[in-house]
């Protein structure tokens, strides 16, 4: 007789086929739960798809981890900016394991491979390179990753979390496999002892519930006087400190990340700024309401409802400027909670509605930019960034510069171009350099002169769709293939793009009129597979991992063959 499945269940299953087919770019439908299942979990974070198929590890020897994330305050953090890191005292370190399985059961087997690779990997008294036979090489990477950010982040007494979530679309738990779950956390504590430790189930109600969870955001915000009204799309308004804490907050009272995706300016820690406003809150005795002391926090917004002079509702709100004051609010009452009930000071909060982009650009790149905030952090201000947007979407092409815009709105994620991804694309074709754009995807575009030689208004704009379209139907073509691991991807991924673009252009040395000039119907799945066996076949020659794919010489090798099959090809007319 077969199973039978709650209407959740039901409608999951279909939910998931029809995602999978209408996405494509995934080997198999195993394949795309592994990323749905990861898109759901990390949804708090408002990760992009780079970001999170940036985690994706599994496929053979994994030790039961299908993704493995690192975050730091909410951020993704990768291997090029290890040498850079740094944490603010009593940062929050995450370690996110996601398995996932497309079946209606949560089996022992997951936990089992948890409790071993875990033993294995996160035991600072065992070398990764020990393992190398037993688990992938994507695997070893991510967790030397987590040991590396944690050596590097020790002096500044940062809290540890560790989340183990496994993911199916099951209806109940077994009791044996809840007892290898509180087996895995002793595991871990005995190695950890300091660490919060979770291991969840998440079944089929509570993934239907997540996957529906409404990606538009509308909040309500009571004022403490009448708003001020300057016009129809801006107000002024004072909000209590408590008030505006819950604000920033999920049910769970855990910071909402996305909130803050515009504010350039990431959180800084215990810097003499944040230190004064956090023994500002912490002096109540201080003559003087908090607003006083304090510039305040700007939010922007898709809408601005105002229900009564001192409630406003606010759609998709953006903390463009405010964050430390938002950072120290939430600190101060997070590790209190208390203080909340007799809490009497403010916060001022401006409220806009940007009219245009440009307008909403030009508010982001102002408030940021009055002190001092590396100009990388505000590139996607720039009005060429725009310029590439418009250009893209015209042609159904979907480029990321707000971040997750597109992907809320349930567009395609094979349609969907990063910000990072087509650097990374340009970086490979028009400065020779794969390798790099392998080795650097988070710090690619720290150099104002390679921003500058890459993103001018003077660049033709089909150049950069051109590059997007190329970079895309190679990223599309190594998802789909069954043969190669997920590390190996990663390492090829740019080098194809870089090969791909020589052979279509016919030249070493490649310009923006080049790749303008390229006519896409050349494009097809012969030239897409020779070129992709090319490399990986130079690729496996060199000794096959990602110390190789990140080095010049692997670019220079490349050049060769290139050169070596364009005079066999002479030599044969």
């Amino acid at each position: 007789m077969p199973e039978q499945l709650t209407n959740n269940q039901v409608l999951l299953k279909e939910c998931i086929k029809q995602e999978f087919d209408e996405n494509g770019g995934f080997e198999n439908i195993s394949a795309y739960f592994e990323y749905f299942a990861a898109s759901q979990m990390l949804k708090p974070y408002n990760l992009n798809d780079d970001e999170i198929q940036c985690g994706i590890v599994g496929k053979g020897n994994d030790g039961g981890c299908d993704s493995i994330h690192i975050l730091l305050n909410g951020n993704i953090v990768t291997a090029d900016q290890i040498g850079t890191l740094s944490a603010p005292k009593n940062s929050t370190l995450e370690l996110i394991i996601v398995q996932a399985k497309f079946t209606t059961s949560f089996g022992e087997d997951a936990l089992m491979k948890w409790k071993t690779v875990s033993s294995n990997l996160m035991d600072l008294n065992n070398s990764i390179s020990d393992f190398y036979t037993r688990y992938n090489q994507a695997v070893l990477d991510s967790f030397q990753l987590f040991r590396d950010v944690v050596t590097k982040t020790l002096r500044s007494q940062i809290k540890l979390k560790i989340s183990y979530l496994y993911v199916t679309i099951a209806n109940e738990l077994h009791p044996n496999v809840q007892q290898q779950s509180e087996e895995l956390k002793n595991i871990v504590l005995r190695l950890f002892p300091s660490a919060s430790i979770q291991v969840d189930f998440v079944d089929a109600n509570r993934l239907f519930d997540l996957y529906n969870k409404d990606c538009d955001v509308s909040e309500e915000l009571n004022l403490v006087e009448n708003a001020i009204a300057l016009t129809d799309k801006d107000y002024i308004g004072l909000v209590n400190i408590a008030t505006y804490f819950t604000f920033i907050t999920d049910d769970n009272g855990k910071l909402i990340q996305s909130y803050f995706d515009s504010n350039v300016r990431d959180y800084q820690g215990n810097n003499s700024v944040n230190t004064a406003i956090a023994n500002t809150l912490e002096n109540r005795n201080i003559q003087g309401d908090f607003w006083w002391f304090n510039n305040g926090v700007t939010i922007l917004a898709s809408n601005i409802q105002l229900i009564t002079q001192k409630k406003i509702i606010i759609e998709n709100p953006e903390i463009v400027n405010g964050q430390q004051t938002s950072r120290e609010i939430y600190n101060y009452f997070a590790t209190n909670p208390v203080l909340k009930m007799d809490e009497r000071r403010n916060i001022l909060i401006r409220l806009i509605k940007p009219e245009t982009e440009e307008a909403r650009d030009q508010i982001i790149y102002a408030t940021n930019n009055q002190t001092n905030i590396p100009k990388y952090s505000l590139r996607v201000t720039d009005a060429i960034h725009y310029q590439i947007e418009l250009y893209f979407k015209a042609r159904g092409l979907y480029y990321d510069r707000r971040k997750n815009f597109y992907k809320n709105q349930k567009k395609k994620i094979s349609d969907i171009i990063g910000v990072s991804f087509l650097a990374q694309c340009l970086i490979s074709i028009i400065l020779r350099k794969p390798d790099f754009a392998r080795a650097r995807p988070s710090t690619l575009l720290d150099d104002d002169t390679t921003y500058n030689i890459l993103y001018s208004e003077s660049h033709n704009l089909e150049a950069y769709y051109k590059t997007a379209r190329i970079g895309q139907m190679v990223r599309n073509l190594i998802k789909q293939d069954t043969n190669l691991l997920q590390i190996e991807k990663s390492d090829i991924q740019f080098a194809i793009i870089y090969v791909l673009s020589r052979k279509l252009t016919n030249k070493t040395s490649i310009t923006f009129d080049d790749i303008r000039d390229i006519d896409l119907t050349l494009i097809d799945s012969d030239i897409l597979d020779t070129t992709k066996t090319e490399v990986y076949n130079k690729y496996l020659e060199l000794g096959g991992n990602s110390a190789i794919a990140k080095n010049p010489s692997f670019t220079d090798a490349l050049d060769e063959m290139i050169n070596n099959l364009a005079n066999e090809q002479m030599e044969n007319i």
